[in-house]
This record gives structure tokens, sequence and C-alpha cells, in this order.
């Protein structure tokens, strides 16, 4: 596996390596001692998750708060996504800082996304299939967000708004100011 840092601390793109054939393929998706050494991070994930959306469907800006925030691995088994996660850390450099990249169902790359951040994904492909690992479990009461479009953040979702298909819940989250002001 490869691990690339991204312009924010602790977050990484993590590039498998793929074996193909004429039958198909094989890769490893996660190894956990191998992850710990290349990031330094040590990780003890817990829960997976995985959601299958139409094209359009923009899920997040979601994060937990307090005991129950999460660190997540995430990757699309199918399909495709523009996947955007954004620094809440207050004493980070790089606070109220988003980065993005598209992950896909061919390349099988992953980004790791530490805790203290927000995180989204825009679906780009019908039948997207999209999986992510977790160090906490879910908690409902720690639950929050920040609205896709904030206008302090200025996420380029490479999309027309009238296109994006929101959930009543993610519609009504909260502006990146009302949070952190």
């Amino acid at each position: 596996m490869k691990v690339e840092q991204t312009q924010l601390e602790g977050c990484f793109i993590i590039s498998p390596r793929i074996f193909s054939d004429d039958r198909g393929y094989f890769f490893e998706n996660f190894n956990k001692e191998a992850f710990n050494k290349l990031t330094e991070t040590p990780i003890n994930f817990v829960q997976d998750n995985q959601s299958k959306s139409s094209k359009g469907v923009l899920r997040g800006l979601h994060f937990q708060t307090g005991p129950f925030a999460q660190s997540k691995l995430v990757t699309v088994i199918n399909g495709s996504v523009l996947d955007v996660c954004v620094d809440l850390r207050p004493n980070s450099q790089s606070f109220g800082k988003y980065f993005s990249i598209v992950l896909d169902g061919i390349d099988k790359k992953q980004l790791f996304i530490p805790q203290g951040f927000a995180h989204g994904f825009l679906v780009l492909e019908d039948e997207t299939v999209f999986s992510y690992k977790c160090d906490n479990y879910y908690n409902k009461n720690s639950e929050s967000g920040i609205i896709y479009n904030d206008k302090d953040l200025n996420i380029d979702w490479r999309n027309e708004t009238e296109d994006i298909i929101l959930s009543e819940k993610d519609s009504k989250l909260p502006t990146f100011e009302s949070l952190f002001a």
C-alpha cells in the first residue's frame, strides 16, 4: 500500500496494490499493522458501514462530537464520489480548510479522515456503493454537521446546486460560523 499525506495534517490517501488478471482482481483492503506503521497513527476500527446512493445524492457534512468522535477510512466499492473532509480542530493550522478527492471503485483509493473532521460526499454515478470503517461507535446524541454549501467553507462540489439531492436532516444543518464563532 502507498500512503500520501494530504495538505490537512493526519488525513491520508491510501492506494492499495491491486493484482489483476483475466479472472478479475485481488487486493488487501486493510492491514492494521501496515496502516499503523505507514501513517504513524495507531487505529482500532470497531464499526463498518456501507451506503448505496444514486447520482446527485450528497451526504454530509457529518461528524460526531466529544467522546464519540470518529476517525474514518472511506472507500468506494462501486461507482464514484467526490469525497470531502473539513478540519474542525480549532488548534490545527488547517482549521476550517477542506480537502476533496474523487474516489471510485476502479482504483480503490481510500481516504483516512482523523477524529476532529467533518465528512461528506457527493455521488457521481448511479448505483454507487460507499464503505467506511470507524474507530468509534455511532452515537445519535453526539451527531452533528455543517451545511454542505456553507459560505465560509466555500467547498467546490463540482456540481450545480439544483442537481444535488439532500436528506431533510442534511438540508437543515447549521453553518460553520454558528458552530465555531
